[in-house]
């Protein structure tokens, strides 16, 4: 038991330390449009893969079709309805025809805080679920909970450089209120994954294998629905000679070929 817990507090160091890794990465240099395509894109690809080879195989092995199904589509719409929280119930792409409707509609109805509190304080309550798979997997397979760690922490890293550039991009900011809200946003990010990595643990390990087989879908879903509506767009906005493809496909392998061999 004591092993078992030093463990999962070791795996979830880790992946709760890559957001203000990221922060400070920004912080050193800032990022270049080609280096966060390629961030965003390899997290994007390592997600997808991660919900694919691990968490939804391993929700279907323990619970059935139908619950998997209906577990992931929660999940999936708990995320959404979030996001449209957040945005006050509107949600547009760039190149949408409603596009200058939404926008003076939020000119009207702002969403509730600022773009980076938006993307670090959605990121936090995000954090919360992708948290509680990490301890859920190390429930079901210590392996497991490590690959998701692993996909997690890189995803961290990314939405911390995201988080560090756009505070350092802000008109007339100063240097040292920067750099206490880059370390202020991820270091709250880091505390929601290790707080919810030991809930996911400490409270839920012992149901059924059928019920963390469904609270896995729902995590899937989740993570689907950031990765599919936050992450891939965020490397394409930035991408060069589809930079952000390619690093998706090779997260995407690397989980692939993490998969096999853990």
């Amino acid at each position: 038991m004591a092993s078992d817990l030093g463990m999962l507090a070791a795996i979830a160091v880790v992946a709760a330390t890559a957001s203000p890794l990221g922060g400070l990465v920004a912080l050193l240099r800032a990022p270049t449009t080609l280096f966060m395509s390629i961030a965003l894109g390899f997290a994007s690809g390592v997600l997808l893969g991660t919900i694919s080879f691990e968490m939804v195989p391993n929700a279907l092995t323990r619970s059935s079709m139908p619950a998997t199904v209906a577990a992931f589509s929660a999940g999936f719409l708990a995320i959404y309805a979030f996001d449209l929280f957040i945005h006050r119930g509107k949600l547009v792409g760039e190149k949408a025809a409603e596009r200058e409707k939404v926008v003076r509609f939020h000119r009207r109805h702002r969403p509730r805080g600022s773009e980076v509190t938006v993307l670090a304080g959605g990121t936090s309550v995000e954090e919360l679920i992708e948290g509680v798979s990490i301890g859920i997997g190390a429930a079901i397979e210590p392996q497991v909970g490590l690959v998701i760690a692993l996909a997690i922490g890189i995803d961290n890293f990314s939405e911390g450089l995201s988080i560090g550039e756009l505070i350092l991009n802000e008109p007339d900011a100063d240097r040292r209120h920067q750099k206490k809200r880059i370390f202020g946003w991820t270091g709250l990010i880091a505390a929601a994954v290790l707080v919810s990595t030991l809930i996911g643990w400490l409270l839920l390990r012992d149901l059924s294998q059928a019920v963390l087989g469904g609270l896995f879908g729902m995590g899937a879903g989740g993570i689907f629905y950031l990765t599919i509506a936050k992450l891939v767009p965020e490397a394409e906005e930035r991408h060069y000679q589809q930079a952000a493809a390619i690093a998706a496909g090779v997260g995407f392998l690397v989980l692939l070929v993490l998969s096999a061999f853990l």
